[in-house]
């Protein structure tokens, strides 16, 4: 049985395991997305995180594939027992020539944009409300997927936090969104968008989607205590840094078929330095403890306080059985022990 947990300070509850889709009509087709998609449902995962862009590497072509798979496998399912999560894009990130909906070319992340976005993803979906509305990364300047500074020469001009807010507030009145949440955020950003909902009457975030694994701690510095106090729960993506946590990437391999093999160079987080000899370090961990690393990884991001629930992805229904039984690890605490010193030794070699 997969335990529950109501998300930060909302009242939605969600299971400790989140769906993630974003293979969905790229690596897989609406057939294995469904196979997953039962599997998942059969398994007590009923919580299913998607976004306009999927699947990802996002093309004009493909986006918005991955929300129509979801939506036709949600006809004829029990809607009230199924929570369905969705972002919107915003400028940047290879967006250029991307349109969804009847949204403008450029993706401003302003009012009208998250509007047309959210009208646009419920249609492909397939229903009448997203259970969580989340911003996909802030239109400001900010550090985010693999870069580990603010620079100051980027800033530019941007939608404020207040007028994205006040977007999801009018989802939230039309019954469009039932909650809302951040992704890809800083510290600041979280503060700014409870203290915002605070003076304005505006809806609060209940969650904040941000990269965890054991090759990326950053959470931990500044955003754990935030969303702690804040009341903000963590849907952790990438618990297993790309795949490299499963260990098939060792020595150099380059499988067919592994993200990193086909996508790596669009994600330079995965490609940094250190990350081989700490992924051998944890390695020995799992070895020692007659563990996989994948069951090391996943038990290890699981067992944060901090995290609401621990967003899975796979390509086949093996790599999916595997995850889920994963999260599931209880590790000894001579395991974390040596989880902390190879951390001391080596942090976050992809931040």
């Amino acid at each position: 049985m997969i335990e529950r947990i109501r998300l930060g300070a909302s009242d939605l509850e969600v299971p400790r395991i989140c769906l993630g889709t974003m293979t969905f009509g790229g690596q897989n087709t609406e057939r294995d997305g469904h196979l997953q998609l039962n599997y998942a449902f059969e398994r007590g995962i009923d919580f299913i995180d998607t976004a306009e862009v999927y699947p990802i590497p996002v093309t004009p072509d493909s986006a918005g594939a991955t929300e129509r798979i979801v939506g036709s496998w949600l006809r004829g399912k029990p809607r009230d027992r199924i929570v369905i999560a969705s972002k919107v894009g915003g400028p940047g990130r290879g967006m250029q020539g991307i349109r969804t909906g009847a949204r403008e070319e450029g993706l401003p992340l302003d009012k009208r944009d998250i509007v047309l976005a959210c009208e646009a993803s419920l249609k492909r979906l397939g229903t009448d409300y997203i259970d969580l509305y989340q911003i996909h990364w802030p239109a400001r300047n900010v550090p985010q997927f693999g870069a580990n500074r603010f620079d100051e020469a980027l800033e530019r001009e941007a939608v404020t936090l207040r007028e994205q807010l006040e977007a999801m507030a009018q989802l939230v009145r039309e019954g469009k969104v039932r909650h809302v949440g951040l992704s890809n955020e800083t510290a600041w950003g979280v503060c700014e968008a409870t203290r915002l909902a605070d003076r304005f009457g505006l809806p609060r975030i209940a969650s904040i989607q941000n990269v965890y694994n054991l090759m990326s701690r950053e959470f931990e510095h500044g955003l754990h205590e935030t969303c702690f106090r804040d009341r903000v729960g963590l849907l952790a993506y990438s618990p297993l840094a790309f795949g490299a946590l499963t260990g098939k990437y060792r020595n150099g391999a380059r499988p067919a078929g592994g993200r990193l093999t086909l996508f790596g160079d669009a994600w330079p987080r995965y490609a940094k330095p250190a990350i081989p000899a700490a992924v051998d370090a944890y390695a020995e961990i799992a070895s020692r403890f007659g563990l996989t690393l994948t069951q090391l990884a996943l038990g290890f991001v699981a067992s944060r306080p901090f995290v609401a629930s621990t967003i899975i992805g796979a390509t086949t229904l093996d790599q999916l059985r595997q995850c889920i039984d994963g999260c599931g690890t209880r590790l000894p605490a001579e395991a974390m022990a040596a989880i902390e010193e190879v951390h001391t030794r080596m942090p976050n070699p992809a931040p």
